[in-house]
């Protein structure tokens, strides 16, 4: 284990200009982070029961996403309203009564899939739970705001709002969108899950954060927090060695970590996934004083 204070060697300042953002394709995404899922679990034998079960609910969301028609495109004057706001043209709340029929969708395809029994009693709660309930849930993820004693429902409810946001994000154009604050996706407001450093979009070591609702990928600047947006007292600690591809980025200013994943050095790293394979990066900063930041519903309760 290494647990090294210093700036991350591969890059100290910014890149060439590269596009904002990178909009999801929800059926494509969906379906790899599922491949994702099943060879993590092949390797992973702590995790494999819940990376398994994870990959049967990312496959259910690419053929949700399949599935489901395709949501029209906003009004002009809505992008328009939004662009010149700096505000994100998605309405989260906006896709509270949307959101029922695609829970209960998701729900009824996961129904024979084999899953932990606590997933499986929270899965026949949701299918049998009167609409004020399902509002609820529908809420607290809407706000990314999870009850730590009723994580099981919500992993349903916050798989089914990635598929309908992120269905919306793809009607979107990257032209469309514009930089509101560090850390808060342009597309819909929502929170990182981690940032990545790639080699595919834009100029080879960008950084990119991946959107916890909508899965949008957006630029951020190298060495600066993606909490509160200081460039000062950034470091990274890791599980493994210095050549980790996947590392707690610390920041002194606001006492927050953030993974970040080093997709330019293993391009099957995958967001959402490799968060959640790599919790033993999380047990070891829980014994720190600093406070994870990254949003991942699939991560609750660790």
């Amino acid at each position: 284990m290494t647990s090294s204070l210093k700036p991350d060697p591969s890059m100290i300042g910014g890149v060439a200009k590269v596009p904002l953002a990178r909009l999801p394709d929800p059926e494509t995404l969906f379906a790899t982070r599922a491949g994702r899922f099943d060879f993590l679990a092949q390797h992973s034998p702590n995790l494999a029961p819940y990376l398994r079960f994870l990959g049967d609910v990312s496959r259910a969301q690419a053929a949700l996403a399949q599935e489901l028609p395709r949501p029209d495109p906003l009004p002009p004057a809505r992008i328009e309203l939004a662009r010149s706001s700096r505000m994100p043209p998605l309405d989260r709340q906006g896709m509270r009564a949307e959101l029922a029929p695609v829970l209960t969708a998701l729900c009824r395809k996961l129904a024979d899939s084999p899953m932990p029994e606590p997933a499986r009693l929270a899965l026949q709660a949701l299918q049998d739970a009167p609409p004020a309930d399902l509002d609820w849930v529908m809420g607290n993820v809407l706000a990314d705001d999870i009850p730590p004693d009723a994580i099981a429902p919500h992993i349903f409810a916050a798989a089914a709002l990635q598929v309908h946001a992120a269905m919306l994000a793809s009607t979107l154009h990257v032209e469309q969108l514009v930089a509101i604050r560090t850390g808060t996706c342009p597309a819909c407001g929502g929170r990182p899950v981690v940032s990545m450093v790639t080699e595919n979009i834009g100029a080879e070591g960008a950084r990119y954060c991946s959107c916890a609702t909508c899965q949008t990928l957006w630029n951020e600047v190298r060495v600066k927090c993606t909490c509160c947006g200081s460039t000062k007292g950034i470091t990274y600690r890791s599980v493994e060695t210095e050549e980790a591809t996947v590392k707690a980025e610390i920041c002194r200013e606001c006492s927050h970590w953030v993974k970040i994943l080093y997709q330019n050095k293993n391009p099957t790293l995958e967001p959402v996934a490799d968060d959640v394979a790599s919790l033993g990066l999380d047990l070891m900063m829980r014994e720190t004083e600093w406070t994870r930041g990254g949003f991942n519903p699939f991560m609750m309760g660790y």
